[in-house]
């Protein structure tokens, strides 16, 4: 089987590539559209800002080729709400994959912190992404922004209010939460992506 992920100038791109590795799966890292499009399944991981990476992105057409993908496709934390139609993170347009715009966390009361930074449980439907694990687990999670529970939400999380933990729709899959630092339960939705047949 071959994986790739997508090398751009978002960060995360390494630690996504360790967690493959630690379950026996050798990635390419790449921006090399033909490698990309020969993949059988893609991630597309992300750490930066959203109007910063989605002009680099447009200006290497890479935007282009993502929405092209027909394999099974995960976004990662900033490469799921890059997936989305836009983001108020620079006011800019996503890639539209989703029919969900991503908002900024705005804190309640006085205990709210922002970024939301660490492990919280999701709550999920039993999705073949989150096969083999439990109603409720804990994933580990570093943003400011979020995504609505809307259509395409098929795992929430409750951080000052409810949030799309995971999305999918049709070859396209992304996750809020860090699986690749969220040890054995994100190891195994790892896993349970790459075994995915679309």
């Amino acid at each position: 089987m071959k994986v790739a992920i997508i090398k751009y100038n978002g960060g995360n791109v390494c630690s996504v590539d360790y967690a493959l590795r630690r379950l026996g799966v050798e990635a390419v890292v790449t921006a090399d559209k033909e490698s990309l499009a020969n993949a059988d399944k893609v991630i597309f991981p992300g750490v930066g800002e959203a109007a910063t990476t989605m002009a680099y992105l447009k200006e290497t057409r890479l935007d282009e080729l993502i929405k092209e993908l027909r394999q099974p496709v995960l976004g990662i934390c900033l490469g799921m709400q890059l997936m989305c139609r836009h983001s108020e993170e620079g006011d800019v347009n996503g890639l539209a994959l989703f029919d969900l715009d991503v908002k900024r966390f705005l804190p309640q009361k006085q205990t709210d912190k922002v970024p939301h930074v660490g492990w919280n449980t999701i709550e999920q439907s039993g999705h073949p992404l989150f096969q083999g694990l439990a109603q409720e687990e804990f994933l580990y999670f570093v943003h400011s922004y979020y995504v609505p529970v809307g259509c395409h939400t098929v795992a929430k999380t409750e951080y000052i209010h409810p949030f799309s933990a995971a999305l999918h729709r049709a070859n396209f899959y992304a996750t809020q939460f860090h699986p690749e630092k969220s040890g054995k339960v994100g190891a195994q939705i790892l896993k349970n992506f790459l075994e995915l047949s679309f």
